[in-house]
């Protein structure tokens, strides 16, 4: 579907939107959603709840894209919503884990006994082939804070600055996150590649 804003900039977009521009904020939000549910795919393992988040974040920019106020700064803006809703989403499942009953079926006065359950999903549908599933899972092992920093990094693009001021973090820590995933992956990755 072709909209009068496909060819607009997102600076355009921004501003537009912010004038209470429907059409604009539509096309603003059509671009981003990719992007958004890319970094999340990411940043969390579970893929059943990436596209609920990506809906989550789209809306919370649908609803407070008036307030910001630079629209160059759009980008770093995004990151801090996506960032804010990947970490409040990790806090409400830490809060409300799944539990499985390891004596399902069995008499009702036995002893309960509970595991928490760790949803796994069905083979990776988002990236295809065996490399890209294990860039992918080498990511997912690695520390909420090296993860998002390196995502932040290498697949939004984000500046040192940028990435420090969305994880309220100083350059030197955000440098070390990202070195320190950068050698966590190249260890993980490595016997993947090696050539025996």
């Amino acid at each position: 579907m072709k909209t009068k804003y496909k060819d607009e900039t997102t600076t355009d977009l921004i501003k537009k939107a912010q004038k209470e521009d429907l059409e604009a904020l539509e096309e603003l939000i059509r671009r981003e959603q990719k992007n958004v549910y890319t970094t999340l795919h990411y940043l969390h393992a579970d893929t059943d709840d990436v596209s609920d988040i990506t809906q989550e974040i789209l809306l919370k920019v649908a609803k407070n894209i008036h307030r910001l106020k630079n629209p160059s700064t759009f980008k770093s803006w995004l990151n801090q919503i996506i960032v804010r809703q990947f970490y409040d989403t990790l806090r409400k499942k830490q809060k409300s884990i799944k539990k499985v009953s390891l004596n399902e079926g069995e008499e009702e006065d036995a002893r309960e006994l509970e595991i928490p359950c760790e949803k796994s999903t069905p083979s990776k549908k988002v990236l295809e082939g065996e490399l890209s599933s294990i860039i992918t899972d080498s990511i997912h092992k690695l520390p909420d804070p090296f993860r998002v920093a390196i995502i932040m990094r290498e697949l939004q693009g984000l500046s040192y600055d940028e990435i420090a001021e969305a994880t309220h973090s100083s350059i030197g820590t955000v440098k070390s996150r990202i070195a320190r995933a950068r050698e966590k992956l190249q260890d993980y990755i490595k016997p993947y590649v090696s050539q025996d």
